[in-house]
């Protein structure tokens, strides 16, 4: 069983920057490649990035590339998402998840955290 907490979630203005954490329990993470999502209201999950177990290999929807940075620290079990020039469309709900079997698909994903939510103002 692994349980992921996200947090780092806010509001912020467009243009902005945020730096989200998922911390995950259990000595597995490490072996996990893991994956971002969000939600935004009245719409279907999506993905955001995912990396592999080792942080050697990453990968990001074309909505947030050059604009989010996935990465992980195995040591402190923990896998980050740096969000900047944040815009308003980047409003949602976020989630990680893990462990990531396809990345973009949200139903391949095993543990799920309560999310973050993160407000983008124009």
């Amino acid at each position: 069983q692994v349980q992921l907490v996200e947090s780092g979630g806010g509001l912020v203005q467009a243009g902005g920057s945020l730096r989200l954490s998922c911390v995950a329990s259990g000595r597995t993470f490490s072996s996990y490649s893991m994956g971002w999502f969000r939600q935004a209201p009245g719409k279907e999950r999506e993905f955001v990035a995912g990396i592999s177990w080792r942080g050697a290999t990453t990968y990001y929807a074309d909505s947030v590339k050059g604009r989010f940075t996935i990465s992980r620290d195995n040591a402190k079990n923990t896998v980050y998402l740096q969000m900047n020039s944040l815009k308003p469309e980047d409003t949602g709900v976020y989630y990680c998840a893990a462990p990531a079997l396809t990345y973009r698909i949200p139903e391949s994903y095993d543990y799920w955290g309560q999310g973050t939510q993160v407000t983008v103002s124009s």
